[in-house]
């Protein structure tokens, strides 16, 4: 009962979508963390809305995240076509 109440929640909390473009591992990998930081941005600036978290605060862990989506790109080779 407790595993099925945790899946619930965490299929609420970080919802998936499911993928539609070409299916390649690295597509898909890239697709996981689109999503994940998709999920991380998303509370970020909630947080700072709410004034829970300061704009510069913010702005950092968004930068951070959004290095971390740009290393996963270069090392899946996406778009390097």
């Amino acid at each position: 009962m407790v595993q099925a109440n945790y899946q619930d929640k965490n299929s609420f909390l970080c919802p998936r979508s499911s993928y539609h473009g070409q299916i390649k591992p690295e597509n898909l990998v890239f697709n996981a963390n689109l999503q994940e930081f998709s999920q991380k941005i998303s509370y970020i600036t909630s947080l700072e809305t709410s004034g829970r978290l300061s704009p510069e605060i913010a702005f950092c862990q968004i930068a951070a995240l959004w290095k971390q989506l740009e290393d996963s790109k270069n090392k899946l080779k996406i778009g390097s076509d």
